[in-house]
């Protein structure tokens, strides 16, 4: 991308300081919708039947750049067989969510959060029913999908709200959202997946058997990728395995050869499973982590 197309995004601290998380999901909305217009990328396989003048209620993504860059007016594209869209942000609010490397800006949950939050608001903005799933363990809170006026509040309360503690349970949430999600919705699946064994990856398969589109979000920190510490180091576990003092220079060849392996075990499951994979570091800028997602769907 040229850096005349090269969008602008917030900087972590001024998200931070933006207070509510309505404000916080509006202003990254306002990136993710910049960062369309100026993408290279357009179109679609469906054929358009007319134009209108774009009101509250479309649907963002049909919105033509093109037609916006001549008349200076946004125009949506209407399509014959319209369907809203059902969707549910899956969240893993372990004790391994709320870690923070020295070099990140946010935890792994507030980066989800934030992630989750941008599509709700987005989603709802273009007329779309959204849910909700936050997990970890056995505690599990369920948002039903809805469009109705005021639902951005609930889902924003859940996602401001969330424990960050306990262990991850991801065979448990996968099995709750394949019992309550409707069919042909989509799964946006938040984690970072640490505790993601052969049977909980399974169960992807189960969500695709039930007709679930499913996307899953792979959030790490730069740490958890690069292991940067060095001498003696005390390490504590997030999910209640203790504390552990050891000489990190005696473990960094085997944690990073082990840490390659895992990613590679849940992007291959995924993959079999016929899933969306995205990975990423709390490092990336927000708005591009959705806009990765979204791209593949202008």
């Amino acid at each position: 991308m040229t850096e005349s197309l090269r969008p602008k995004f917030l900087d972590p601290t001024v998200l931070d300081e933006l207070g509510s998380m309505q404000l916080k999901a509006q202003a990254l909305v306002e990136g993710i919708l910049a960062g369309m217009h100026r993408s290279p990328h357009h179109g679609g396989s469906v054929e358009f039947a007319e134009y209108t003048e774009y009101s509250p209620g479309h649907e963002i993504r049909h919105i033509d750049w093109q037609v916006y860059a001549k008349t200076d007016k946004y125009y949506v594209k209407q399509y014959e067989d319209e369907t809203n869209l059902r969707a549910y942000m899956v969240v893993d609010a372990s004790g391994s969510m709320n870690f923070k490397s020295e070099e990140a800006p946010f935890t792994k949950l507030d980066y989800v959060s934030y992630v989750a939050a941008a599509f709700s608001h987005l989603l709802l903005r273009q007329g779309d029913a959204v849910g909700a799933l936050s997990f970890n363990g056995e505690n599990r809170n369920f948002l039903p999908a809805a469009a109705r006026k005021g639902h951005l509040d609930d889902l924003l309360y859940l996602l401001d709200n969330l424990p960050g503690a306990g262990k991850t349970g991801l065979d448990v949430a996968l099995r709750t959202i394949a019992e309550r999600a409707n069919r042909r919705s989509i799964v946006l699946l938040f984690s970072d997946f640490l505790d993601a064994d052969g049977e909980a990856l399974q169960l992807l398969k189960v969500l695709r058997h039930r007709r679930l589109q499913v996307a899953a979000f792979h959030v790490l920190d730069p740490a958890e990728l690069r292991f940067p510490y060095e001498g003696m180091t005390l390490f504590e576990g997030l999910e209640g395995e203790g504390e552990l003092l050891v000489d990190a220079d005696d473990l960094r060849e085997a944690y990073l050869e082990r840490i390659r392996e895992h990613l590679a075990d849940v992007k291959k499951q995924c993959e079999q499973a016929r899933v969306e994979y995205f990975r990423f570091p709390t490092t990336q800028a927000i708005e591009e982590t959705c806009l990765t997602f979204l791209r593949g769907r202008l």
